[in-house]
Parts: C-alpha cells; sequence; structure tokens
C-alpha cells in the first residue's frame, strides 16, 4: 500500500511541537575583505563585516566571522556554511570587498588573489554562483548580501589600479571601474541584494561604515519589520545619504511566507506567528499600506501577502473575496504560488464558486514554473482522481519524481515509499534511502516522526542503506544492519538538525 505523508500530516504535526521549534535556526557568514596583498586596499570593510556580524548576532543568528580570507579560505568557509545551511531555516552570506564581473558572471576576490586576467579572477575568486551554491537548500528563506558592486571594465585584460574611480563620485569606491555587477536571476526563495543596482558601483563611504552597511544595520534591528519592505526602506536611505548617487537593489523572488530579521516587540498571542503565510496578518498597518502601494505598482509578492490577510479568519481583515481579487491579479501576472493559491479557492469555493476545471488549470500553470507544491498536488490528484482527472497512478509517479527533485519534502517521502514499494522501475533503496534523507534535511517533521516510530515500514534494504547515507555524511557510526536503534535514532535526529 502506498504510504502518503500527506494524509498524515495533520496528526503528525500535532505531536511534535518541540521538534518543529527546536530545527528553526538562522546562520550567516560574514566576511570582509580589506587587506589586499595584490589590489588597492578598502578602508571600510573590515568595520562593515565586524558591525554586520554583531548587529547579525543581536537578532539572533548564528555567525561565522571572516576577515581578509584568502582563496584557500573562501573554499573551506563555503563548504562548511553549505553543509550547515541544509538544516537552517535561513542562511545568509555578506560580503564586504572588491568584486568583478567577468563575462556577465560576479566574482568576489580574497585578499591572496593576483588577477590580471579574466582567468585569473575565475580561477582564484568565488562566484556568486558559488554564494547562492552555499546558502541554496536553507529550508526556507535564503539570502546574500554583495556590498561589492565592481566589475572588469577592461576586458581580457584587467587592470585594477587606485586611479580607477567611478564617473558617479569623487569618493573612495568599492569599484574598478565605471560599471557594477551583473544582473543575476537567483532561484525562487532566494534574495540577492547589490549595494549597487547592476551597472553602478558601490561608495566605500567618508565614514568608518559605507552607506550600504549603515543602512543595513539600522534597519535590520527594527522589530516587524518584514524582510522586502526592510531592503526598500535600505534602498531609500541609501539614495538619501549618497544623493541619490547610489541605488541599492535586490533581485529573486521570494515566497509569500513573510520574514523578520528582528522579531515584533509583542509577545504571547499577538506575537508575530513565523514561517507561516498567516504570519502576515501580524504586518503593522503602515507596512499594510506600503503592500498596497506596491501591489498597485504591480509587486506580486505585495499582492499575495494581502491576499494571505484576507484569508486568515482570526487575523482581523478577512475577506476572501478581496483575497480571490488580489490572487487574480498576481496569477495573471504569472506569480506561481499565487495560481497556486487560487486554484485552492477554486477547488473549495471559498471566497469564489468552485470551479473545478479552472482549479485545475491554474494547478497546472503553478506546475509549469516548477512551483513544486503545485506539481505534488497534481501527483495526488492524478494517482487519487479529482477535479474531474481520471486515477492513473503511473502518471502521478512522475509528478512525485519532479516534485521530489524540486526538493519538496512531501513528494521526497512520497517518492521514498513508491521506490520502496517496488513500484518505480530502474530505482532501488539507495534511491530510495537518498529521498529520506533529503527529506530529512528539508526539515520534514513529518519525516522525522514516522523514522522515529515506524522504521519497519520501510524494507531491510532501505533501512540499510539509510544508515549507510548517514554514516557518509558523519551522523552515524554504527552497523548497516537496518535495525533502527538509540544509534541509528540519534542519527536521524542528527540529520534533521537536532542534537542527538
Amino acid at each position: 500500500m502506498v504510504r502518503f505523508v500527506k494524509i498524515l500530516t495533520a496528526l503528525v504535526c500535532l505531536t511534535l511541537p518541540q521538534i518543529a521549534e527546536a530545527a528553526r535556526d538562522r546562520i550567516a557568514l560574514v566576511i570582509g575583505m580589506a587587506e589586499y596583498q595584490y589590489l588597492p586596499p578598502l578602508e571600510n570593510t573590515h568595520n562593515d563585516a565586524n558591525g554586520m556580524a554583531q548587529t547579525l548576532e543581536t537578532i539572533g543568528f548564528d555567525v561565522t566571522l571572516s576577515l581578509d580570507a584568502t582563496t584557500q579560505d573562501m573554499v573551506g568557509l563555503l563548504e562548511d556554511f553549505a553543509f550547515r545551511s541544509e538544516v537552517a531555516d535561513l542562511a545568509l552570506i555578506y560580503f564586504a570587498g572588491h568584486g568583478i564581473e567577468v563575462q556577465g558572471e560576479n566574482f568576489l576576490i580574497p585578499v591572496d588573489a593576483n588577477v590580471t586576467s579574466n582567468r585569473d579572477v575565475q580561477r582564484q575568486s568565488a562566484s556568486l554562483k558559488q554564494l547562492l551554491s552555499a546558502v541554496d537548500r536553507a529550508r526556507k528563506m535564503r539570502v546574500v548580501i554583495l556590498d561589492s558592486c565592481r566589475d572588469n571594465p577592461l576586458g581580457d585584460s584587467i587592470a585594477l589600479d587606485q586611479s580607477s574611480t567611478s564617473n558617479a563620485s569623487s569618493e573612495q569606491t568599492r569599484s574598478s571601474g565605471d560599471g557594477g555587477l551583473a544582473a543575476v536571476d537567483p532561484d525562487r526563495g532566494t534574495l540577492v541584494a547589490f549595494a549597487a543596482r547592476d551597472g553602478q558601483v558601490a561608495l566605500d563611504g567618508s565614514g568608518s561604515n559605507s552607506p550600504y552597511a549603515q543602512a543595513l544595520m539600522q534597519k535590520m534591528v527594527q522589530p516587524g519589520l518584514e524582510i522586502s519592505l526592510m531592503f526598500r526602506q535600505v534602498r531609500d536611505l541609501v539614495l538619501e545619504k549618497t544623493g541619490n548617487l547610489q541605488e541599492p537593489h535586490t533581485y529573486g523572488s521570494l515566497t509569500g511566507v513573510p520574514y523578520y530579521f528582528a522579531s515584533t516587540e509583542v509577545t504571547g498571542a499577538d506575537a508575530i506567528p513565523a514561517g507561516t503565510s498567516e504570519a502576515w496578518s501580524a504586518v503593522k498597518p503602515d507596512q499594510e499600506e506600503q503592500l498596497l502601494a506596491l501591489a498597485e505598482l504591480g509587486d506580486t509578492r505585495s499582492m499575495l501577502g494581502l491576499a494571505y490577510m484576507r484569508l486568515n479568519p482570526s487575523g482581523g481583515r478577512f475577506d476572501p473575496a478581496e483575497a480571490v481579487d488580489f490572487l487574480q491579479r498576481a496569477a495573471d501576472a504569472g506569480a506561481p504560488e499565487a495560481q497556486f493559491e487560487l486554484a485552492k479557492l477554486y477547488e473549495r469555493g471559498t471566497g469564489v464558486a468552485p470551479n473545478p476545471q479552472r482549479a485545475l488549470q491554474l494547478y497546472e500553470a503553478a506546475a509549469g514554473q516548477n512551483f513544486a507544491d503545485a506539481i505534488n498536488d497534481l501527483g495526488f490528484l492524478h494517482h487519487q482522481g479529482g477535479l474531474g482527472l481520471p486515477a492513473n497512478p503511473q502518471k502521478a509517479y512522475g509528478f512525485f519524481q519532479r516534485a521530489a527533485e524540486l526538493r519538496h519534502p512531501q513528494a521526497q517521502f512520497n517518492f521514498a515509499a513508491l521506490i520502496d514499494d517496488g513500484l518505480v522501475p530502474g530505482k532501488g533503496p539507495q534511491d530510495a534511502a537518498h529521498f529520506l534523507y533529503a527529506a530529512l534535511r528539508s526539515g520534514s517533521a513529518d519525516v522525522l516522526d514516522l523514522l522515529s516510530k515506524r522504521p519497519t515500514m520501510f524494507t531491510l534494504d532501505t533501512r540499510r542503506a539509510l544508515q549507510d547515507k548517514l554514516k557518509e555524511n558523519k551522523f552515524y557510526q554504527g552497523s548497516i544492519d537496518g535495525d533502527f536503534g538509540p544509534g541509528t535514532q540519534r542519527g536521524i535526529r542528527r540529520a534533521y538538525g537536532l542534537d542527538g
């Protein structure tokens, strides 16, 4: 019998409040480069990194601070952070130092890099892609902040001397020429923040910190300020401080779950509920006004937030029909999460007349943009038959695999169960263990509970393969025997992100 977590979620989650709380974590890697051996030194980057580390620690981050990292140091720092970020809710990297664009790709330069050509930059520097990879598997949100907007204006013969300054200002810049870093398009749920818009340069500042670092440290500690609005306020501050010479910019498409660097000052029943879309209901009136203004300008995440407020019956703004309107506007603009949420409303008949055909169209539109929740739900619809679809388990398996490969925790478990049941040709115990381990690292409390309480629901071969996976990643040191005793259970908890 196929074992689907979706059926068990409501029951299992009720038993795991302590586990869910324990798994919440925020980590940061803060890097400041100043004493370059071959490039012009920077004056404020140490101050910026130290100040940023202290600010993040103040608001609850576990911070790793590195000053003047070498090329080899950067490799080790990013590898370690990538592994740790898999069990963090939010993973953040802040980099202050020289950065260069080479052939459309952005590179962050270590202090010992001796770069005289594009090839030197590519060989001796850390790419933005590597930084994104280091935060990529964080469970809820990923942030990379670059206070280093510079480029390589001299083509294949780079020459970074101190006479290179920005045409925009007579102040010292963190730049090798007139331009800035290249625009980026990170995956959904990842935010990349540049100190200056692509094609611009970032000022080092005449005080002890750069204008961008000053603004970040000021706004990050403001209680209850939602992250997207925080970065907009940082932009406004920097424009003000630099006389409109420097305009920060963010890239990426955040999920519809609101996030706050500093939690609200309110405690108890009125505190901001973390990690859920319902948390939009805790947004203060002035921020709701900002969201409304941004929605009018076409910002689809603001539309999502406003819709979630109207869908929360206990939030004081309950209005399903208005939520449908916000979601429809965002869906029409191509936002996959809005398409998915609107599909659920059409399926249930909430705020709108039930329309199974329209719901299916919206699920398929969101799935067409690789929105994992929609793909996973289409798997259930095809498996069980729903919204006018005939039951087709074989087609459903393809949806579950696709959602699992997009790191959807329920789909990862479901696909592992299908493999374990022998229903997926060409895949065996090692594959099942791969997806079970991935679901643990993704933070699925359901999977942790099931593997803790009902491990024998999986075959002996799959249990052995999972033990081997735990041992490979240094979470388990015992025998590969398929017996999920105390040692294996400690390994499972460690893989999930808890102390054994």
